[in-house]
């Protein structure tokens, strides 16, 4: 009687409604899709015979919900809004304005930055323009579907928005190889990069597999490369690597023609020369064909060119449930604080997991949404199961969320960042995201400012025909750079300033800062990703984090700024015990218990204006501060 008791409760409480400025999806199929998560999770409670949680009080929601949701902690303003108003839908519509609201592009933008290893640079090229469209995606709620489609099968100028994807094959030119293991880690949750050099001996990949696959993304190549190479090559052999046109011609090498791919993938190619197994010899042609899923295969005797676009639409169409439970389960990890199944980047067939029901639904969701993330987090927001009161144990599920209740999770380095930013300056979001900024740099000096920029540029320069066009045009273009007069000396190359890069170190959003960031910023020393490997980042604790803390950051931009918002603030505050309530309203996004009061203001009566710098510093060194609930 209890149980059922509990499992009918849990049901007549989880019908939330939508914010009717909700447009991503219609509010009753929102609200429908939410209720029947929580169907499928009262189930898994009323099977295991479990206890059900309660739901969180309001303040560490809208502490939850804000770091989920937009990645920082509300402002003194937004706490106490949310925290006065007696709507009894005002969850619901907290959820829907987040979502709407600049941060939540912000946020994606740092997880997405993680996943696909988002770098400013490769080598000498500049990747600026490809960072921009991937930000631009998460802005713009582009669907995950189309997405995955624009990263696996763009070709072109990487300088044309439209074209800008072709950043994915370039951030790992000269390692295509590597790039396939990842897309299908990423896309697929399919770990195969053992199997580049021998059949995996803990999966069912054999090397073989992997270069049928691999066949469908052969035969890239920089568009137009032939143009410049003669010209690039003649100033190496007569000794004039030094001169102002061989700098320019670099230039134009690396961040024209380097930022740029054609080669719709051949679909076919060799074994290498170590090949070692009997199903194949070394040297042999082999067509593109994938490992599992419904199979596409090409032939081997001729050059098809659109092999990647055949792979995108197999990892899309073709793989059954697969492709949208990965994305699914990636989701559910960052709302929910744990992957439904783990690890989420090692796809277990949903037939074998812990609550196949619950898992199947949620990839046909996904595709049910048409694999809108904005709406499926919507949707996992609006569910009960969000809402449950924090859990500190372990999972009681071996590979998987047991849904009782959120893991307490240290904030990541972004989450951190973009908290104390809004302590130091209010809400970040309040100006926009730095534009991209297209300048021709050569040496790291601007130049044919305001009469041509590098879009500008690569547009001319690819729609020329051939080498002979192209050297009159570099010949214009050295006459024209040296007319200007602002060329560098120094024998670099040409610089694009990433995003943010005009405030490196400044009080902005990390999604805006140079990605990565350089060593011994705030957010590598919090465990940001370095973008080598697949979502990388660090939650673990180390020394020179209590020293950014302590005497780094925190101490020169928060506490020891008297016009730092969080201090501005605490001016419009009615005496100590005011300035403590704002103080942790402002910082932990609750009033302060009795007992923290009563000592607090021990504290400002012995100490005065130091004492409330005092407790400023505690409370942004406590763990209540740096994890999430």
């Amino acid at each position: 009687m209890r149980r059922k008791t509990i499992f009918s409760i849990f049901i007549a409480t989880s019908a939330l409604v939508v914010c009717p400025g909700q447009a991503v999806a219609n509010p009753e199929k929102m609200r429908e899709a939410a209720m029947q998560i929580d169907r499928h999770i009262a189930t898994f409670y009323r099977d295991r015979q479990f206890t059900l949680p309660d739901v969180t009080e309001d303040a560490k929601f809208l502490r939850r919900t804000y770091l989920t949701v937009v990645g920082r902690v509300p402002t003194h303003e937004e706490a106490t809004a949310f925290l006065a108003s007696d709507a009894p839908e005002k969850r619901q519509a907290l959820i829907a304005s987040l979502l709407e609201s600049p941060g939540y592009g912000s946020h994606m933008a740092n997880w997405i930055f993680d996943l696909i290893r988002i770098q400013d640079r490769n080598d000498r090229t500049s990747l600026g323009p490809y960072r921009h469209w991937v930000r631009a995606a998460m802005n713009g709620n582009m669907p995950w579907d189309e997405f995955t489609r624009r990263l696996l099968a763009s070709t072109g100028s990487g300088w044309k928005q439209e074209n800008a994807a072709v950043g994915y094959y370039v951030r790992d030119r000269g390692m295509p190889h590597d790039n396939l293991a990842n897309s299908m880690r990423i896309f697929l949750g399919k770990r195969m990069e053992c199997a580049q050099c021998h059949d995996d001996p803990f999966g069912d990949t054999e090397r073989r597999d992997f270069y049928e696959l691999a066949a469908f993304t052969e035969g890239q190549s920089q568009l137009n490369r032939d143009l410049i190479e003669p010209l690039y090559h003649e100033f190496r052999e007569d000794g004039t690597e030094q001169s102002e046109e061989h700098r320019i011609a670099l230039m134009l090498r690396e961040n024209i023609f380097g930022l740029s791919l054609e080669g719709g993938g051949s679909g076919r190619i060799t074994l290498p020369p170590d090949y070692q197994y009997r199903n194949g010899r070394p040297g042999e042609m082999l067509g593109a064909q994938t490992p599992f899923g419904r199979t596409v295969r090409l032939s081997p005797n001729r050059n098809h060119d659109d092999g990647r676009e055949k792979l995108a639409d197999w990892v899309i169409t073709r793989t059954d449930l697969q492709f949208p439970a990965v994305i699914a389960n990636r989701m559910w990890r960052r709302v929910m604080g744990q992957g439904l199944v783990e690890p989420v980047d090692d796809f277990t067939p949903i037939g074998e997991t812990h609550h196949p029901a619950l898992f199947k639904h949620l990839a046909e969701l996904m595709v049910e949404l048409k694999y809108d993330l904005k709406a499926f987090q919507h949707v996992l927001l609006l569910t009960r199961t969000y809402q449950f009161e924090t859990n500190p144990a372990p999972s009681a599920i071996h590979g998987g969320d047991d849904f009782l209740g959120r893991r307490l999770q240290r904030l990541s380095a972004e989450q951190v960042w973009d908290s104390l930013i809004t302590l130091a300056t209010g809400n970040p979001d309040a100006s926009p995201p730095p534009q991209l900024d297209d300048t021709i740099y050569l040496d790291g000096r601007p130049v044919l400012n305001g009469s041509k920029s590098m879009t500008q540029l690569a547009e001319e320069i690819h729609g020329l025909r051939n080498e002979r066009q192209f050297r009159r045009y570099f010949a214009e273009l050295v006459k024209e750079i040296q007319h200007s007069g602002s060329s560098g000396t120094d024998g670099g190359s040409m610089r694009m300033q990433p995003a943010g890069a005009s405030a490196q170190g400044g009080l902005i959003r990390a999604a805006d800062l140079p990605s990565p960031a350089p060593r011994g910023h705030f957010l590598h020393v919090f465990g940001q990703s370095d973008r080598e490997v697949v979502d990388a980042s660090s939650r673990e604790a180390n020394v020179g984090q209590v020293l950014a803390l302590m005497n780094g950051f925190v101490q020169k931009e928060i506490i020891g700024q008297a016009d730092s918002m969080l201090f501005q603030g605490l001016k419009e505050s009615d005496g100590p015990r005011d300035q403590i309530h704002r103080l942790c309203l402002t910082i932990l996004s609750r009033p302060p218990t009795g007992v923290e009061l009563e000592w607090m203001l021990e504290e400002v009566r012995d100490r005065g204006e130091s004492g409330i710098r005092n407790l400023a510093a505690a409370l942004l060194m406590s763990s209540e501060f740096l994890f999430l609930q």
